[in-house]
């Protein structure tokens, strides 16, 4: 996984580290995901910004985990690893339990909170304020902790 870098550089030089090394699959999604990015700075006209490019990465990857869903088995390892080839160039973020353990200053205030959502709400709020990188559902499953629920 990358740290600070920016992901369209990232995917560049994969992209170019794939065609050297005749490896079709890996240069194909990883200038797919470039061409994503391409087209959404050719609709507004200016370019994306690194999290708007992690987002555009992360669409690609869910797309693929529900197009595994109704795939057949021999189809399968293509996609898992395209998925692998995307999830590399983003940026780590961070698991359910490491979010706990972020969360312990407003934990009461989670606990506090009338509903799942407003105690989300609050975490949400106070990640964000850390600068800390994270998907949703772990989020999600990190207030279900704090909560019991």
């Amino acid at each position: 996984m990358t740290s600070e870098k920016n992901v369209v550089d990232t995917l560049k030089a994969r992209a170019a580290e794939a065609m050297k090394a005749k490896d079709a699959a890996a240069s194909s999604i990883l200038r797919l995901a470039l061409g994503e990015i391409q087209t959404a700075e050719a609709r507004t006209n200016k370019a994306v910004s690194n999290d708007e490019a992690i987002a555009i990465v992360r669409k690609l990857v869910k797309s693929n985990e529900e197009t595994l869903t109704h795939t057949a088995p021999e189809q399968r390892a293509s996609l898992e690893r395209e998925n692998a080839l995307l999830l590399a160039v983003l940026p780590a973020t961070l698991g359910p339990e490491q979010i706990v353990e972020l969360l312990a200053p407003v934990a009461e205030a989670v606990r506090a909170a009338k509903s799942d959502g407003q105690a989300t709400g609050v975490a949400m709020k106070h990640l964000k304020g850390s600068g800390a990188s994270v998907q949703g559902n772990d989020v999600t499953a990190a207030v279900k902790r704090l909560r019991g629920t």
